[in-house]
């Protein structure tokens, strides 16, 4: 599992090469424009392939079968992307309402100029779920007060950005591109603290929304914190990947067997398989043969594990309700 500690560890390797060698941010920003553009609204049903996106983002053509709406959200993704781009060395004080309904009129040019920019005053309900969204009476209210907790939180700025994509979310202000402007809000937030833009992959749509529901409904954010971790790791490793040495990110960031797991830990095999069925331990990703694979972070899971069984005689369902 992914910690802020992990994050925060990556990004002082991250800090270590900066000023960036410019032709590599050239690149990397590049590249980040296409695949927000694509997966953030692949993510709200876009069809236009990551290829597809490319070429309208980057050259201008357009894509034989592909509605025009599908065109204009991939154009006014990009240029909502520059806008954000242009403000990422300011700080969270600098965003404000305007910031978000600018963002937000960039997403619909074109497509929907009377509510581009502007507060719902409808009701509005998510297709498929049982949240119900604020009464459009309090939206201004609501968003009043996300932003001057923004401006006052001194809370760790990853916490800050999460929370504020959701809570933008929960909100849910305007009829239309909420998600793709949440997304743009969390990665301006990020970006002004030195972090990477995050990336919510598209073949994660499913957990994503279903994390964002579980906590609209219970308060329950145990699914959605974890899963934006890793989308903020994943970003960071793509910067470190392309300004450290191959063997480097290889050496600190290889994913463990449940062998090499067992002996890094002095664990047997069949304990390191229980506590991964017992959901103690975490699966990272499985290898082409089918073999579960651990991030490092499991080492030290491990370890917490066997110094709260000795020291505090814990079972398994009290580790449970204490593992972080």
């Amino acid at each position: 599992m992914v910690t802020l500690s992990r994050l925060h560890e990556l990004k002082k390797r991250l800090d270590a090469h900066r000023p960036f060698p410019k032709e590599i941010i050239k690149n990397l920003d590049e590249w980040y424009k296409v695949e927000l553009t694509y997966t953030s609204n692949a993510i709200e049903g876009n069809t236009l392939s990551r290829q597809e996106t490319a070429l309208v983002v980057e050259k201008g053509i357009t894509v034989e079968g592909k509605s025009i709406v599908e065109h204009l959200e991939a154009i006014n993704h990009a240029k909502a992307w520059d806008y954000i781009m242009s403000l990422k060395n300011k700080t969270k004080k600098n965003i404000t309402e305007r910031t978000i309904r600018d963002i937000h009129s960039l997403i619909l040019r074109d497509i929907d100029t009377t509510n581009a920019g502007r507060y719902r005053n409808v009701p509005v309900r998510i297709a498929g779920s049982s949240v119900v969204m604020p009464n459009a009476l309090k939206v201004p209210d609501l968003m009043k007060e996300l932003i001057d907790w923004l401006h006052n939180t001194n809370n760790d700025i990853i916490d800050v950005a999460l929370r504020a994509h959701y809570t933008f979310v929960s909100i849910h202000p305007f009829t239309d591109g909420n998600g793709r402007t949440a997304r743009l809000l969390m990665n301006l937030i990020l970006m002004q603290a030195g972090y990477p833009p995050a990336i919510i992959r598209k073949e994660d749509r499913k957990v994503y929304i279903n994390s964002i529901e579980k906590g609209q409904l219970s308060g329950d954010l145990s699914d959605y914190i974890p899963l934006m971790f890793l989308a903020v790791e994943r970003s960071v490793l793509i910067y470190l990947e392309s300004l450290e040495p191959k063997e480097i990110i290889e050496k600190s960031d290889a994913l463990l067997k449940i062998g090499e797991l067992a002996k890094m830990t002095e664990e047997t095999v069949p304990t390191i398989r229980f506590w991964t069925n017992e959901g103690l331990l975490r699966v990272k990703k499985y290898s082409p043969g089918g073999y579960q694979l651990y991030h490092q972070d499991m080492i030290h899971r491990v370890k917490q594990i066997r110094t709260l069984q000795s020291e505090k005689r814990l079972t398994i369902e009290e580790l449970k309700k204490v593992i972080v």
